[in-house]
């Protein structure tokens, strides 16, 4: 391996390097996976969050995914309370915790294709804050990619009138918190899966507890099982998208969250009698062939140009 050179221009070492080609199909398989679990726990929330409170979702969906968590934390005894980079552990949970909690209150509000919307937006913030944050060259095919995937939820959702009322402030913030900590997720990609889990589940759930009291509604045992799943399906996203960001670039698995878009219009024609209509039928060519093109130009390369780049520790 070539010894690294350093670039004078900042705090970063310029190796001769690049990862594996596989680890990049890995991370972007698994972050597709991540997507399809973010789509099913948002259709989920959903439904519930018609019944009760945001906090009590947030505080029950924890307890579900502590019942898997549980018995994985005995059996691997992964230390949780390392103090390794723990500022950066800390805005993690936090801005998970408010995305969360953001994007649930939100639907109570808009229509879920609005708020959706906003968070097709993160993978722009994405692509914006690999460069700062993680060192990341980010080209203008990267960009071009992005560009044309958010264009395309913008053909597909066409977003109405209440996309711009006050509720939606809510909702951006919530894209924006979500951005920040994927970036951040990145930048912890040494860390242990099972402890960045576990500290954002608990992040959300100590919220939810902390205001949870004061609208609770003792939920039935089919709905306190949807409850339940919803953190499982939750734990599942989370693990998918944190070990594919120990692989592959933020920047090149950011346009891979468009595919969200065809899983909801799926689930809400299934859940809901949704339509498909032309719109939503163009807007997700455009965002399918916006993803496949970047993933055929990673695989085409057999290396990520980003990862050449990497901050000095």
């Amino acid at each position: 391996m070539a010894p690294p050179v350093r670039d004078g221009r900042a705090n970063f070492v310029v190796t001769m390097t690049s990862p594996r080609s596989s680890d990049i199909v890995v991370g972007i398989l698994l972050y597709s996976a991540g997507v399809f679990f973010f789509a099913v726990n948002d259709a989920l929330g959903k439904w519930l969050v018609a019944d009760y409170a945001v906090a009590q979702l947030l505080l029950l969906r924890t307890v579900g995914a502590f019942i898997v968590l549980g018995p994985i934390l005995f059996r691997t005894k992964v230390p949780l309370f390392s103090l390794d980079q723990w500022r950066l552990q800390l805005l993690r949970v936090v801005c998970m915790a408010v995305d969360t909690f953001c994007f649930y209150w939100a639907t109570q509000f808009l229509p879920l294709a609005d708020v959706m919307t906003f968070y097709m937006a993160a993978p722009l913030i994405i692509t914006a804050l690999s460069g700062p944050l993680l060192g990341e060259v980010v080209g203008p095919y990267r960009w071009g990619a992005v560009v044309a995937g958010f264009i395309g939820v913008l053909i597909a959702l066409r977003p109405t009138e209440a996309a711009f009322s006050p509720a939606a402030i809510v909702a951006f913030l919530g894209a924006i918190m979500f951005a920040i900590a994927i970036t951040v997720t990145r930048k912890l990609r040494q860390t242990h899966w099972l402890q960045l889990t576990v500290w954002q589940l608990t992040g959300a759930g100590l919220l939810g507890a902390a205001t949870s009291p004061f609208n609770w509604v003792t939920p039935g045992l089919v709905d306190l099982g949807l409850l339940f799943l919803l953190g499982i399906v939750a734990m599942s996203c989370f693990v998918c998208i944190t070990q594919a960001l120990s692989r592959a670039p933020a920047s090149v698995l950011a346009p891979y969250q468009y595919a969200s878009i065809l899983w909801a219009a799926l689930l809400g024609w299934l859940i809901w009698g949704d339509t498909l209509t032309p719109a939503i039928l163009i807007g997700n060519c455009i965002i399918v062939a916006s993803g496949l093109f970047l993933f055929w130009r990673e695989r085409r390369r057999g290396l990520s140009v980003a990862d050449r780049v990497e901050p000095i520790p």
